[in-house]
């Protein structure tokens, strides 16, 4: 574990000032239990899995479940409370929200859209798209949004493509590497092994800097009103997880292997620099304008997302009382 514990911190305090008086045993504080879910097997998960591993969440005081649930599922997880944190994609936060749910954004842990555009060997340009097959995970999904900005950044429309449905992250790259879909998004590592097998990026999502809610943290505001103790805890091991994750690239290397089941080290450290330099930020704020993509898109098969009043569905003091404390350095 990271740090010390609050006990061990009490003790070295005795020590140092001298002191000869026998203290009265205390009584330690049982960390709170809770169940958090992450949504897929990308290095987007690498703050709470960094935060399980290294200890962040036992050194705040937490005691964390971590369950994979897609993010689909992880609206209902959360609303049934089945799990108290998610870990999910900002779109199916705010349609969940103009459905009526009633879920809080306390923080954007990936605010650009972390994909490349792979795509066949037999696709060398943009226009080269034009009729060809575009995989996302689901309608309405992160990738699902990425990909219809990313279309439109370049000069295409999603009528100029067939987009298709094809399950998770993980099903879509099984899609393009069997040919199915002619185009995808992917995710260091995914992208490296890909190019392996002959197909190649045709543009960097990460590079266009496009404002994203790819990944944030979410919790019922029932939840957050009566738990704001916890949630702060929640936060704050995730900050501290990624700051210690961006200076020690060899726990961020074991914590992809163990978690995302990384068995080519060739693909470790281009992934570790891809997320750090170009994915998370220090702080990782909600904020409005990344969530304006997303409603978009979406506003023309869900009008309510069109009125939906996000900032009332934010809440950044989380994560600024964490960067009032300079918690990530």
């Amino acid at each position: 574990m990271i740090g010390l514990t609050v006990t061990a911190v009490a003790a070295l305090t005795l020590v140092s000032c001298g002191s000869s008086t026998t203290a009265a045993p205390t009584k330690a504080v049982a960390p709170t239990p809770i169940t958090a879910s992450y949504s897929e097997l990308v290095p987007d998960e690498l703050g709470p899995w960094g935060a399980a591993d290294g200890g962040f969440f036992r050194k705040n005081g937490l005691d964390v479940t971590l369950e994979s649930i897609s993010s689909s599922n992880g609206v209902a997880a959360l609303l049934s409370g089945e799990v108290q944190v998610a870990t999910l994609g900002g779109s199916e936060v705010m349609s969940a929200d103009a459905a009526g749910s009633d879920l809080v954004v306390v923080a954007n842990l990936v605010p650009v859209y972390p994909y490349l555009l792979m795509v066949t060997s037999d696709i060398h340009s943009v226009a080269d798209l034009k009729g060809k097959k575009i995989g996302v995970s689901k309608f309405g999904s992160s990738s699902d949004v990425a990909t219809r900005q990313a279309l439109a950044k370049v000069g295409l429309s999603s009528t100029d493509v067939t987009i298709v449905q094809v399950g998770s992250a993980a099903n879509r790259v099984a899609a393009l590497k069997s040919g199915a879909i002619q185009g995808g998004l992917a995710q260091p590592p995914d992208t490296f092994t890909l190019e392996q097998q002959g197909l190649h990026p045709l543009f960097d999502l990460a590079k266009l800097k496009l404002p994203a809610a790819n990944t944030v943290v979410a919790v019922t505001r029932s939840y957050l009103d009566s738990h704001k103790k916890v949630v702060q805890a929640y936060v704050d091991s995730l900050i501290e997880a990624v700051a210690y994750e961006r200076s020690h690239q060899k726990f961020t290397e074991d914590v992809l292997v163990k978690w995302e089941k990384v068995t080519d080290s060739a693909v470790l450290g281009p992934t570790y620099s891809f997320y750090m330099k170009e994915v998370f930020p220090k702080y990782p704020y909600p904020r409005v304008q990344n969530f304006s993509g997303a409603i978009k898109f979406e506003e023309a098969t869900d009008p309510k997302l069109a009125s939906l009043d996000v900032a009332s569905y934010l809440d950044s003091a989380f994560v600024q009382n964490a960067a009032n404390r300079h918690l990530a350095g």
